[in-house]
């Protein structure tokens, strides 16, 4: 049986989401009104994989910077707006932002705030603290940690004292060492795995309708490049009889194949009625998005963590019911968290299996989890 990479997320300080931990299952859907948080949500996830491969500091500045993405409320949040307490001061927790998760296997937490000093660089995002527990996030089960550019790796067999890091880096990317950190090293490596999938695009240049080289592509890429070559990749390496059902599900009579063409791929769709094969310039933009979201769900090398955002976006409503089917069944080969506003989906998972629903509201322009109450929400402490 598959183990769960995530059990909870944490989140504080980044745009609405103040103070939130997220109870994660092996399907998570998480749902709200347009503007409750859902968007952040998904980033924050984003940036803490991109974390694995140093790219957190960029990510942030891409997003306008540290000053763009931090929370601008009250300290409290809505607790004090609502006890009349809201000013404009800020407190310490506000000039930081914190992103964290805990596993079955592994935990992680890291806090990034202003350089400071004298530079013209002061603004920029820099990395304060890191932590890596071995399991749940608790004293005994420490693994590593660095405070700005010092770090400590602590083992069976090896005691890093000080090892230097720069405040720009992170120690998971710059420290890994599979021999002195196997740990840590396996932690960089699963991150590094996780894969996003949000709003493909399905225009007339879109990369998906294009046709390229083909090459053995085991994981679709996010923008959906090398469609023919990832398909024919599943044909030949995984459950082709299970991507053929999930067309015909969705597409009665329908099917996909690849054509080559001195190792040129293109997609061919085959329709009931027709004399010819459609080419993908052919297809309509929500036949195209199906087909990429088939695609990505039945890699022949499944992730350990696989993240859609809004998948139901340019499908006709007779789709969602087949793109329910294929969330619940991806879910038995990796982990997957969903966001999404589509409620007949919601209704075919929640008649389907058991899974983590997570609706987000917002008050006062804080996100919070509707429900959630402290003995329901996930343990979690920050590092001091």
């Amino acid at each position: 049986m598959l183990a769960r990479v995530l059990t909870s997320l944490a989140i504080a300080n980044y745009r609405s989401l103040r103070d939130v931990v997220v109870p994660l299952d092996r399907l998570t859907v998480i749902t709200g009104a347009n503007g409750s948080g859902k968007s952040n949500l998904y980033r924050a996830l984003r940036l803490l994989a991109d974390t694995s491969r140093n790219g957190t500091v960029g990510a942030l500045a891409r997003e306008g910077g540290l000053p763009a993405t931090l929370w601008t409320g009250p300290p409290g949040g809505s607790a004090s707006v609502r006890a009349g307490r809201a000013d404009s001061r800020s407190n310490e927790n506000n000039g930081a932002l914190r992103l964290g998760f805990a596993g079955d296997d592994f935990s992680y937490a890291i806090k990034l705030g202003f350089a400071g000093g004298a530079t013209m660089f002061a603004l920029d995002p820099v990395i304060k603290t890191e932590h890596v527990w071995a399991g749940k996030p608790r004293p005994g089960s420490l693994l590593a940690e660095r405070s700005n550019a010092l770090m400590i790796v602590t083992d069976d067999h090896i005691n890093y004292d000080g090892h230097p890091v720069s405040n720009y880096d992170s120690m998971l990317s710059e420290f890994s060492d599979p021999g002195a950190a196997p740990e840590m090293a396996q932690l960089r490596d699963r991150m590094r795995g996780w894969r996003f999938y949000d709003h493909f695009r399905t225009d007339a240049s879109a990369p998906a309708r294009t046709s390229a080289i083909g090459t053995f592509t085991p994981a679709l890429p996010s923008d959906g490049a090398d469609l023919p070559a990832a398909i024919q990749t599943v044909f030949e390496n995984g459950d082709r009889e299970g991507f053929n059902e999930a067309i015909d599900d969705a597409f009665p009579g329908c099917s996909a194949a690849v054509k080559d063409v001195d190792g040129q791929f293109s997609l061919q769709w085959h329709q009931q009625h027709l004399l010819r094969p459609l080419t993908v310039n052919e297809l309509s933009d929500g036949t195209l998005r199906y087909l990429l979201l088939v695609t990505a769900m039945f890699t022949p090398r499944p992730p350990e963590l696989l993240v859609f955002n809004e998948p139901e976006t340019s499908l006709h409503p007779d789709l969602f019911a087949p793109l329910a089917t294929l969330l619940v069944e991806a879910s038995k080969r990796t982990q997957v968290v969903v966001v999404s506003h589509a409620a007949e989906v919601i209704e075919v998972i929640d008649n389907t299996t058991d899974y983590a629903s997570i609706e987000l509201v917002k008050r006062d322009g804080e996100t919070f989890i509707r429900d959630q109450r402290p003995l329901t929400r996930p343990a979690w402490m920050w590092p001091s």
